[in-house]
C-alpha cells in the first residue's frame, strides 16, 4: 500500500523527505493497532474508539505541524505527543481491564519512537 503522505518536518536519514521516517513509523504503529482496536471494542467500544481517535491524531498533527512553521509547528506536534501519551495509556488500560492479553513489543518500540522523537521537536 502506497503512503500518500511522507513529507515534512525534521529532517530524515538517508536523504529521505524530511518526515519521512516519522511518518511512515506512525503508519505501521496505526496498521500493527488494527487488531489490537477490534479485540478492545469487543469489550469496550468507547476505549476503542478513543484508541482509534487518539491514534489517528498522532499521524494527523505531524502531517498538519509538517506544513507549518515555528510556534504553530510546535504546537501540532505538542499536540500529536499528547495523543501518542494517550494512545500508549489507552492500551495500559485494556491491557489492566483484561481486554487483550499482550501488545507486540514491536508495536510498542515503534510507538517509543514516535514519542522520543516528538519529545525532540517540541522542546
Amino acid at each position: 500500500m502506497r503512503e500518500i503522505c511522507t513529507s515534512g518536518s525534521v529532517g530524515a536519514p538517508g536523504g529521505q523527505p524530511p518526515g519521512a521516517t516519522r511518518h511512515s513509523t506512525i503508519i505501521d504503529v496505526l496498521r500493527r493497532l488494527r487488531p489490537i482496536v477490534a479485540q478492545i471494542e469487543l469489550h469496550d467500544r468507547d476505549l476503542a474508539r478513543q484508541l482509534r481517535r487518539a491514534a489517528s491524531s498522532i499521524a494527523l498533527n505531524t502531517s498538519e505541524g509538517s506544513g507549518c512553521n515555528g510556534g504553530t509547528r510546535r504546537e501540532r506536534y505538542r499536540n500529536a505527543l499528547g495523543s501518542a501519551r494517550e494512545t500508549g495509556a489507552c492500551l495500559d488500560v485494556a491491557l489492566a481491564f483484561g481486554y487483550v492479553d499482550d501488545v507486540d513489543a514491536k508495536l510498542l518500540d515503534a510507538l517509543d519512537h514516535v514519542r522520543a522523537t516528538l519529545v525532540k521537536n517540541v522542546t
